[in-house]
């Protein structure tokens, strides 16, 4: 398999502050993997949240996979996050406090085919952080038309 499939939330660095990643399992159904390692997913709006104890990702869209029947999954569902004990007593710590976030990261497929979530402890940047980023990025990309000349 290999882990070829690959996944990524674009606006996440842009927005927020990553302090912490962690990865973790996902509970899915079969038709969900199969979509997935067509790459039919979008967790750009996907957020995670506890619920009933525990940890969940939410608003994640895994397109229908096409050659499903009646078996299909729904394309936006609560998903359970498989994490250890120790891990999720950390994070639902730090969600307590104010102004911090879980959201995931990137989707991949694991050497032995199994999907994982990528998931950052964040905090949310302000207008001024958010400028900055730019001004970092445009530089970089002058730098990098400089060395080609």
């Amino acid at each position: 398999m290999g882990s070829g499939i690959i996944i990524k939330n674009k606006k996440a660095h842009f927005e927020y502050h990553i302090l912490e990643t962690y990865t973790a399992g996902m509970k899915l159904l079969g038709t969900e993997i199969k979509s997935i390692r067509e790459g039919k997913a979008d967790i750009n709006d996907a957020f995670c949240a506890f619920l009933d104890g525990s940890l969940y990702v939410r608003n994640m869209q895994i397109a229908e996979y096409s050659h499903g029947s009646f078996y299909n999954h729904e394309a936006k569902r609560d998903r359970a996050l498989l994490l250890n004990k120790k891990e999720l007593s950390k994070l639902r710590t730090k969600i307590e406090e104010k102004g911090f976030t879980i959201i995931p990261l990137k989707i991949f497929t694991s050497d032995r085919g199994f999907a994982k979530l990528d998931i950052g402890l964040a905090q949310g940047k302000k207008i001024y952080d958010k400028r900055e980023t730019l001004k970092d990025r445009d530089a970089k990309v002058e730098m990098a038309r400089a060395m080609k000349r």
